[in-house]
């Protein structure tokens, strides 16, 4: 890896360095991680990985993700916060997914906090999308600085704080900022990089909701 944190792959792209050009790991960065995500259902998956994500690499829960779907209902939130004991029985029973009660258990929680946030709001994508750090939050210039020094921001500490008063768990800090991350709130891929341009454009011509 070069100091600037960009590789090339097999097919001559230059990407960030973190997918190692492990062909998944690429794939996820090329079509989906920073890409804009309006979709609630899609918005609830995002944050709850990123919550079972803590202390593990997210690699694992990406080769975990099918798994993770088929347990939680494809994370369709009204499904999951009618989930009881014998659902989470089931879910420590599964050893396709992480089997962390307290995580589960989170899982099931924020389902019904997301209700209430979409009934309060009109939908998840509303409220995370008027979340949306402006210009002056962000580098002129994004970088592997950047991206090495950032595990958090403030815009990521107001989403917790704000999160956390909600009821929501498993949102620390760190864990919303990889959410934001992963459903495009910011656009992380680093200068160099031949997704940076393609997500801006996204970005760009996204209708917010």
């Amino acid at each position: 890896m070069a100091e600037t944190g960009i590789i090339t792959g097999e097919d001559g792209k230059d990407r960030c360095f973190w997918h190692g050009n492990l062909p998944e790991y690429q794939r996820y960065h090329d079509e989906e991680w920073g890409r804009p995500v309006v979709n609630d259902i899609r918005l609830f998956e995002k944050i709850c990985l990123e919550g079972f994500q803590s202390g593990l690499s997210w690699l694992t829960i990406l080769r975990k993700r099918e798994n993770f779907r088929a347990a939680f209902a494809g994370f369709d939130f009204e499904k999951v916060a009618r989930f009881g004991e014998a659902d989470i029985e089931r879910c420590l029973a599964d050893a396709g997914i992480i089997r962390h009660r307290g995580k589960i258990v989170s899982t099931i929680n924020n389902a019904r906090r997301a209700i209430e946030m979409r009934d309060e709001f009109g939908s998840l994508a509303r409220y995370f999308w008027a979340h949306e750090p402006g210009a002056d939050e962000r580098p002129e210039v994004f970088d592997l600085t950047h991206l090495r020094a950032n595990p958090t921001t403030s815009a990521s500490v107001r989403i917790s704080k704000d999160l956390k008063k909600r009821g929501w768990t498993f949102v620390g800090p760190t864990t919303v900022y990889a959410f934001m991350q992963a459903m495009g709130l910011v656009n992380d891929h680093i200068e160099g990089c031949y997704c940076r341009k393609e997500v801006e454009a996204m970005r760009c011509a996204l209708v917010r909701p």
